[in-house]
Parts: C-alpha cells; structure tokens; sequence
C-alpha cells in the first residue's frame, strides 16, 4: 500500500502526541525532518529516535507494542538487541523507532524543535544541523542527495561547526572518517553553485 505525504505527516502527529502522553523524550529524524529542512520528497515510513538510555528498554517497548503493531513475530527481542523496533501504525504505515541512549541522540532531542505543519498538527524534528549527521553518517547515495539539498535549502543558516564537531567522532567510530571530507567538497560544490546563480 501506497501513501501520501499527507497521511504519513499525519500519522506522524499522531504518534508525537502519543508520546507526549507518556511524557518521554524523543523527536523525528529521517523522511519526516526531511520535509521540514529540505524539501518535499517520497517517503514511506516514519524514523524517529526515542530517548530510553540503557538499562530500562523493556518498559518502553512494552508500551510501544500495545500501541503499535510489530513488523516481525521477534519484534521485542529484536528492539532490545539491535535498538531499533519496527512497528506499524494501525494504519498500516511503518514505523522505525531508534531507542536512544547515546550522548549524540540525546543532544539531538534536546536540540529538537517544534514543526507546524497545520493547526492542530505539529511535529517535534531534530535539527537541520542534526539532520545533516544522521544522514552523513547513514552515507548511502540517498542519504548525501539528501544532504546536500539540505546544505541548499539552509545555506547560510546552518551551524557547520557543530555539524562537524558531532560528525567526527561518529565517523571515527563507524571508521569513515572519509565522510567528513565528502562533506567538504559537498559544501563548497554548493557555495559555488549558488555564487553562480544570477
């Protein structure tokens, strides 16, 4: 099944204000914060990160699975291994649910803002800044088309120094430091193409 952006915002308002209710921290990352920081483009899932810190996962995923559906009959057991539960809304949309326990994740939700799309529907997204380092890590060819109309849509409002500072470690970690050179040469093919705009 096929859906539009339209239902998958939606659904994704519905999701925040469910957890809202539960009081928890968290905020959308992937195809939702794309809509906001870059521009409108096919998705068909929702990505967020759910700040659980380590050590109380189960409570959160217990509650999650009475609210959504699970994508695999394991779908427990592997939140809790890989930290990552894939769900499904009872509309049928999938969601991926990062539980968030690193330094980097939970800046990214302390760093996330409020996105009103319409009234009466909002949503909480990371940072264009924390955007750019989820997908530049990610480092897959959509992931930097993706950065790199970010880098368009932002330019000259972007933190780049906090993009690089969050960046390096990570990419120390995952042993592609590489990326952050790509990233460079990104940023200046957008300078000089937007210099020579008209």
């Amino acid at each position: 099944m096929m859906f539009s952006i339209e239902e998958l915002l939606q659904a994704a308002s519905q999701i925040d204000k469910f957890l809202k209710q539960q009081s928890w921290k968290f905020c959308f990352i992937g195809g939702i914060a794309i809509q906001r920081w870059s521009e409108l483009r096919f998705t068909q899932d929702v990505d967020l990160t759910l700040l659980t810190g380590f050590g109380k996962e189960e409570n959160f995923v217990d509650i999650l699975l009475k609210e959504f559906k699970p994508r695999r009959s394991d779908a427990r057991e592997f939140a809790l291994t890989s930290r990552v539960l894939l769900a499904r809304t009872k509309g049928g949309i999938e969601v991926d649910i990062a539980l968030g326990a690193l330094p980097f994740e939970e800046r990214t939700i302390v760093r996330a803002s409020t996105w009103e799309i319409a009234q009466g529907i909002s949503l909480t997204t990371c940072s264009a800044e924390d955007l750019v380092v989820h997908k530049v890590f990610a480092g897959r060819d959509l992931d930097w088309a993706d950065v790199e109309r970010i880098l368009i849509r932002q330019h000259g409002k972007l933190n780049l120094d906090q993009i690089r500072s969050e960046l390096k470690p990570l990419l120390e970690l995952k042993g592609e430091i590489d990326a952050l050179e790509k990233l460079e040469q990104k940023l200046a093919v957008v300078e000089r193409r937007l210099q020579a705009k008209p």
